[in-house]
């Protein structure tokens, strides 16, 4: 017989090849795995392959898209394979088993159209038998020993397998199929032909491979430590609930602030509708889960409502001689706000009820206002809560939120109850006449219900939704005006008007509490520094004209800093104090006055007239300026006046020109001249119509060439027909008289009884001169009186 030859299958491989597209990953030398074959394309090749001898061509395709493939779509690097078994499958695709042999490199497309078809040469492998790739070999097997230990996703199967092939190149292509990398790196591996070089590409990414298992290593621990802590804790918890259960105690926190609060309630004298409010939340509360939303919102609502002071005050003490003492104590001067509050409190002490007019302070800032509130508290022996209600524009500051909004909490008047922990406590509601309107509501109105004492018996705030009785507390508004205050806010309040203080009275009262004060503050001795009374009025005239005081403590504080400076820097020494202040240093410790002397307001040319006018700030003196200028008949006004005043302006003019014959005066002077009317500080809004007696003066001066009498200011509205009529702000106006040193004063003959308002001293050293009509204003205003001719 003759003697039969085996064959190795590598020897006999085609070198034509039906080309079967890969899409996951490729397939490496040296496997026996199966294939699931769906297109209709690739069901042909592996027919059609079958009819040629059983070896068909596995090439990886360049991107993962599984559309039609075409040769420029293949890598041109793949592996040969032997279908071993075929199976047909019920929707019409192929499961084949193949054994792949080895690599090949596609030279030639032959077809282009699937079925694809590539003649190929089999390139040998080189450099498998050097020293260089055993030792590779060794220690690619251990690291890659290492990687198998720590991932339990590869099979025993697979570890046996990898121990028991011989060849390095096979080892390298066996580890590749087995790692978790890209597609892309596993193709770059099967086209390394060199094994020296294919086993260190692989060994780079088996020593990433073991990087990511220590992270993963890494995390997986991490987890399993808060899972042993989460455990650990769960039976802790479950001890402690036992231990407290066997000791009658709350199991949890949950049950711990319910018994708290059950407990609050219980003791409190809610009134019955709250009483059932709070039950019905209480239950809902103890059926929550502390997990959820609803559980600290319910929780917040109980510990609001708990912590309210439901309980009545006890009966109030009113000690009017107390009180006089604090107020004079604490405010120097403002003899008729004292004795109004008095009054106030001494009805209170009378009626022992709690019920009554609101009291609201209206001033230029600086002049104690809220002082004053502190000082009712503590005559009272009250707490005493201030909130400002200044820009304010969401009713809920004042209201609430309700409590369907996430956040939600009380308004000013309930956060006040609950932090002053009394039921009559001193409301101070600050600058009510800047309260702001927005969309979210209007803050005055909402302030209706708080004023008022018939509706505050019963409050609703929006977050409590119970009615609670806040009519036991004194309310006390500040404002710097009441005109941009709302008619119903302002009838629900008694005005109280702070005039503010002439030079006499800041002098006492920056010897009797500012200095005292800013020395202490500024850690001075109290003997430190000594103030002449010449030295305090110069800086009233030069820093400090405005009604308030605030800016003459600011000016003591400003003196006491730099002397404080000059003792740390030894520019000043102990033997040197005290330090007195007189007119003459002044600027030394001021620099430079606000109010220079040469810019005292003074009467200087015909045109010009001193006119008293009422602001925010306190009164003011104005000085008007007419100017004539050759040209068209006209009036222009400047000084930024607001529409009255321009209406008292054109009175004024009208009237002027109106009895410009009656004084010998030419009407030529109109028809040929343009008059300019201005009010200076341009820059400060200024509006109302007691200005009109004044400007009337002023054009009356320009057209008869005399100037008005030194040191004379006038107030008063004008009428078209000459009558002088009544103004507001007298008190104010004439304070502003003294400060600037007038001497006389024009007023209406309707505002006479308002001087019994103004105290004796600042009325002192002031003549008033009350008149009717414009024509006894033009016999007061030169120092030779204007003649009048017979009608």
């Amino acid at each position: 017989m003759m003697e039969q030859h085996i064959i190795p299958a590598d020897q006999i491989l085609p070198q034509k090849l039906h080309l079967l597209p890969l899409v996951d990953r490729p397939l490496f030398p040296g496997m026996v795995t199966p294939l699931i074959v769906t297109g209709e394309a690739d069901v042909r090749t592996v027919h059609e392959a079958l009819e040629g001898g059983n070896f068909i061509g596995l090439v990886l395709t360049r991107t993962e898209e599984r559309t039609s493939i075409s040769p420029d779509g293949l890598y041109t690097v793949g592996t040969v394979a032997r279908i071993l078994r075929k199976i047909n499958l019920p929707d019409g695709g192929l499961n084949i088993f193949v054994s792949t042999l080895k690599r090949f490199v596609v030279r030639k497309f032959l077809q282009e159209a699937p079925p694809i078809i590539a003649a190929v040469e089999y390139p040998e492998e080189t450099g498998e038998q050097t020293d260089e790739v055993k030792a590779l070999t060794r220690a690619l097997l251990g690291e890659m020993k290492q990687v198998l230990e720590n991932n339990p996703l590869i099979s025993e199967e697979i570890r046996l397998n990898m121990v028991n092939i011989d060849q390095p190149g096979r080892i390298a292509d066996f580890i590749t199929a087995v790692l978790n990398i890209k597609r892309e790196e596993q193709q770059e591996i099967l086209e390394i032909f060199d094994i020296r070089a294919r086993m260190e590409k692989v060994l780079i990414y088996v020593k990433r491979e073991q990087e990511l298992l220590k992270i993963q290593q890494k995390i997986q621990k991490q987890i399993n430590e808060k899972i042993e802590k989460s455990q650990r804790e769960f039976f802790l918890r479950e001890q402690l609930k036992a231990i407290k259960k066997e000791l009658g105690m709350p199991v949890d926190a949950k049950s711990a602030e319910y018994q708290k609060f059950k407990e609050k309630m219980e003791k409190l004298p809610l009134p019955d509708e709250v009483r059932e409010v709070v039950e019905q939340e209480l239950e809902k509360f103890s059926l929550m889960e502390p997990q959820s939303p609803e559980f600290t919102v319910s929780r917040n609502y109980l510990e609001t409502i708990l912590s309210l002071p439901w309980e009545d005050p006890p009966p109030e003490v009113v000690d009017i001689k107390k009180a006089k003492r604090i107020l004079d104590q604490d405010h120097y001067g403002l003899e008729d706000v004292k004795e109004r509050i008095l009054e106030f409190l001494a009805v209170r002490k009378l009626k022992q009820e709690t019920k009554g007019s609101i009291i609201c302070l209206v001033g230029p800032p600086g002049v104690g206002k809220t002082s004053i509130g502190k000082s009712i508290a503590r005559a009272l022996g009250r707490k005493f809560f201030r909130f400002s209600v200044g820009g304010m524009r969401d009713e809920a500051e004042i209201k609430g939120h309700r409590r369907t909004y996430i956040g939600a909490m009380p308004g000013k008047i309930i956060q006040g109850l609950k932090i002053v922990k009394t039921k009559n406590p001193v409301f101070m509601i600050d600058e009510i006449d800047k309260l702001g309107v927005s969309f979210q509501g209007d803050p005055a109105s909402a302030l209706l219900e708080v004023l008022d004492p018939e509706q505050n018996v019963a409050f609703r705030d929006h977050y409590l939704d119970v009615p609670f009785d806040i009519s036991k507390v004194l309310f006390i508004a500040t404002a710097n005006t009441l005109d941009t205050i709302p008619r119903p806010l302002l009838d629900r309040m008694e005005v109280i008007r702070l005039s503010g203080y002439i030079e006499e009275e800041k002098i006492a009262i920056a010897r009797r509490y500012l200095i005292p004060r800013s020395l202490e503050e500024h850690g001075l001795a109290k003997d430190a520094v000594k103030y002449t009374t010449p030295g305090l009025r110069a800086i009233i005239r030069g820093y400090a004209r405005e009604a308030g005081v605030r800016n003459l403590e600011k000016a003591i504080d400003k003196i006491h800093r730099r002397v404080a400076k000059k003792l740390v820097m030894e520019e000043l020494s102990q033997e040197e104090l005290p330090v007195t202040i007189t007119p003459e240093n002044v600027e030394t410790y001021l620099d430079k006055p606000l109010y220079p002397e040469e810019e005292t307001k003074r009467i200087k040319k015909p045109g010009m007239a001193l006119g008293l006018a009422w602001t925010p700030f306190g009164g003011e003196v104005l000085i008007i300026e007419a100017v004539a200028t050759p040209g068209r008949e006209g009036l222009s006004l400047t000084g930024q006046l607001g529409d009255v005043m321009k209406e008292s302006a054109t009175i004024a003019y009208t009237y002027v020109r109106s009895i410009a014959p009656r004084y010998g005066l030419p009407l030529e002077f109109f028809e040929r001249h343009h008059i300019h009317l201005h009010v200076p500080a341009g820059a400060t809004p200024k509006d109302g119509p007691s200005a009109g007696i004044t400007m009337a003066s002023a054009l009356l001066s320009l057209v008869a060439e005399r100037k008005v009498r030194p040191q004379l200011a006038m107030t008063g509205e004008l009428s078209l027909t000459g009558s002088v009529l009544p103004i507001g702000g007298l008190k104010e106006k004439v304070i502003a008289a003294k400060r600037a040193r007038v001497k006389e004063i024009i007023i209406p003959k309707s505002n006479e009884k308002d001087l019994e308002e103004i105290p004796e001293y600042v009325r002192k050293g002031i003549t008033f001169h009350m008149v009717e009509s414009m024509e006894e204003v033009i016999d007061l205003l030169f120092e030779e009186k204007l003649k009048r001719r017979n009608r």
